[in-house]
């Protein structure tokens, strides 16, 4: 016997006769019954979203491909997921599967939108729609501009998992790219995007 079906034995029997208990799945999975007002939802996820360094600009919907030009004015050239409207920065490139990671990493900048984003913990999560892309494009760039619509926004982890599909790729973003090392001095794009900004844009149910 080698080495590998030695352990997998020895585990085997290490679980023999091992009750396995139901997981408990009583915990809160919604805002309390006096839950905070959408607006407000959306100036704490703003206010998180800041104090992780982000850029946040809010905006009407009518306003939104100003807000994005607006931020990607600098950026050359721009590459965007592949369901992204056009008219939201019609200079922008579409991704496509033929595009590795030299050649993303020519891109400046990449525009997205997002799936669902969480006040509490002023998180964005993206799950590969097409207005959201395959997870490289959001990991190479260096500047990040995703649009979340207000609408989007929820109170509490439990309730921006409930809005996602467990069999999609999911990532989740809190701010740019950031590590420290053991003196805690912070690096930021080590391992995505340096730069990230968010376009909240506003809904009627806000």
């Amino acid at each position: 016997m080698g080495a590998r079906e030695d352990i997998l034995q020895r585990i085997r029997e290490a679980n023999e006769g091992i009750e396995v208990l139901p997981v408990q799945r009583d915990y809160r999975r919604g805002s309390a019954p006096t839950s905070v007002a959408a607006g407000a939802l959306v100036d704490l996820l703003e206010d998180r979203l800041v104090d992780y360094r982000a850029t946040v600009v809010r905006c009407r919907p009518d306003a939104l491909a100003d807000s994005v030009r607006g931020l990607l004015a600098a950026a050359s050239p721009v590459l965007r997921a592949p369901g992204v409207p056009q008219e939201w920065c019609p200079g922008a490139e579409p991704d496509h599967e033929g595009l590795g990671a030299q050649e993303l990493d020519r891109y400046a900048a990449v525009l997205t939108a997002a799936t669902v984003a969480c006040a509490e913990t002023g998180t964005i999560a993206l799950d590969a729609s097409p207005d959201q892309g395959r997870r490289a494009i959001t990991l190479i760039p260096d500047l990040h501009v995703c649009v979340v619509r207000t609408d989007q926004v929820v109170a509490s982890v439990p309730e921006m998992l409930s809005r996602l599909a467990g069999e999609r790729p999911i990532t989740f973003i809190s701010g740019p790219s950031a590590t420290s090392d053991i003196e805690l001095d912070r690096v930021e794009g080590v391992h995505g995007p340096r730069t990230l900004c968010v376009v909240l844009v506003e809904t009627d149910q806000t």
